[in-house]
């Protein structure tokens, strides 16, 4: 596929993951404490899924990893906030049954392309260790916020979901420095900014 299409894909993922967090940040601003939009999730969603193809079409596994872990999670927390039924059913079917789709898709005479994925030559083993570390860290703010908010029964970010986001972010953008992968470099500059920014509105609502 030609690259710049890939890019496109992935720099429109990266316009939308940025999208959500401005539209978290100012209604959070607005109010002066952390709050969670319903359409913080819709937009993730989304963005999840566009990430999770150009992940695909990279071959970068770290990526397609940080993606797969975060997916359905999104969807949970819109069925928290009861905005996952108002959506069609034929798209609600099509979102979740998506990554199913794509992996089955990826057989290659019933053998998976594993090799292709884990041993890609532009990708040493060390810096695959680091990406999908960073994407582990990364995704574990969405593990940390699926728990609190089923904890509490309803969608919240809380405070720990901001320090792992800041943390995954730093590595993240280490990794894109050394990939040379300006899709993560550029969201995760942003990202960076608005992360800090909700811990210290969270920190003056707590004193």
């Amino acid at each position: 596929m030609n690259s710049w299409l890939v890019y496109s894909i992935g720099f429109t993922a990266q316009i939308l993951f940025s999208t959500r967090l401005l539209l978290q940040w100012i209604a959070s601003e607005k109010q002066k404490k952390v709050l969670t939009p319903a359409r913080f999730w819709k937009v993730s969603l989304f963005a999840s899924f566009l990430l999770f193809v150009y992940g695909y079409l990279r071959s970068d596994f770290s990526i397609m990893l940080g993606q797969a872990l975060t997916y359905f999670i999104y969807i949970r927390n819109m069925q928290l906030q009861g905005e996952w039924k108002k959506m069609a059913k034929w798209l609600r079917l099509f979102l979740y049954f998506f990554p199913v789709l794509l992996f089955m898709y990826s057989y290659n005479n019933n053998t998976y392309d594993i090799e292709k994925l884990l041993y890609n030559e532009n990708i040493p083993l060390w810096l695959l260790v680091l990406g999908s570390s960073a994407q582990v860290i990364f995704t574990l703010r969405f593990v940390y916020q699926w728990a609190y908010s089923e904890k509490v029964k309803e969608s919240v970010l809380p405070l720990g979901f901001w320090l792992l986001s800041f943390s995954g972010s730093v590595l993240i953008l280490i990794y894109a420095v050394l990939r040379k992968d300006p899709v993560l470099f550029v969201g995760h500059i942003v990202g960076s900014v608005i992360y800090v920014r909700n811990m210290v509105l969270i920190r003056r609502e707590h004193d």
